[in-house]
């Protein structure tokens, strides 16, 4: 692979995909002060700490599986946790040997990369509502953020609903704002 292939599959790509999503968790850690973390979220019973170690458990507990070792560093503010994960995360992912890796999912035959970008930077967008809601941020997600959302939604099936992932749906009017209606599936009251 020559730079020019190199530079254009990092600037594309589950690398890409995952830096993007990141980087707006990021930008809402950012200006929290350390009063914030203890913050409670949309999610029941986790504070902004206690969301952000979700995010990178998971993350971390799926490349553990695949023979991959992220170190979790111990004694630091939720902000430059994710920020040293994240770091590690796209250095995985823009190795040339890792991103590509394949690996039999729930949902069939896939990469590591795919994963990443795929199911845990959908994660990344709806709990970059949920931070945003505990942090008094900007909640908005983008209409492309909103099609990423929906189209995952009937892959999950009822799983969606199980324990540790969302709540059951929220009743809301039909007359309500796309965000409203796609987040209340996801168990979430965004009105």
């Amino acid at each position: 692979m020559n730079a020019q292939q190199t530079h254009d599959r990092l600037a594309t790509g589950p690398a890409a995909d995952y830096r993007t999503k990141a980087a707006a968790i990021s930008a809402l850690l950012d200006p929290a002060t350390e009063g914030d973390w203890d913050r409670p979220t949309p999610c029941e019973g986790w504070a902004v700490r206690d969301l952000v170690d979700h995010l990178i458990d998971t993350q971390r507990s799926f490349l553990t599986a695949r023979d991959l070792t992220i170190d979790r560093a111990t004694d630091q503010s939720p902000r430059e946790l994710w920020r040293q994960h994240v770091e590690a995360v796209i250095d995985l992912l823009e190795d040339p040997d890792i991103g590509p890796r394949e690996y039999d999912g729930h949902f069939g035959r896939t990469t590591i990369g795919a994963t990443m970008a795929g199911f845990y930077g959908w994660d990344l967008i709806v709990h970059r509502w949920d931070l945003a809601r505990a942090l008094g941020a900007d909640e908005e997600l983008s209409p492309g953020e909103l099609d990423e959302i929906e189209a995952a939604i009937p892959g999950f099936g009822e799983q969606l609903y199980g324990p540790g992932i969302c709540a059951q749906p929220v009743e809301v009017a039909d007359d309500e704002s796309r965000q409203v209606r796609v987040l209340a599936r996801l168990g979430r009251d965004a009105r």
